[in-house]
């Protein structure tokens, strides 16, 4: 099973960018995860929806708001 996943990583371990892109995908998904969706057409709402994009809620996985 370690080898298995060893190969799967192997072609994106040797990008410099790597472990920043997950980074970043990981901090905006965590920063989604406890806040609440700003009501809409207020600035925390335009930000709110490019943390959104980061994190790669898309589909199901956005959260709807009130």
């Amino acid at each position: 099973m370690d080898q298995f996943i060893l190969d799967i990583i192997q072609p994106f371990a040797g990008n410099p960018y790597f472990h920043i892109v997950t980074a970043v995908v990981t901090l905006a998904s965590a920063i989604c995860a406890v806040t609440p969706t700003p009501a809409e057409g207020t600035w925390q709402s335009k930000v709110y929806k490019v943390v959104e994009f980061l994190a790669i809620n898309i589909g199901k996985a956005k959260d709807k708001g009130k």
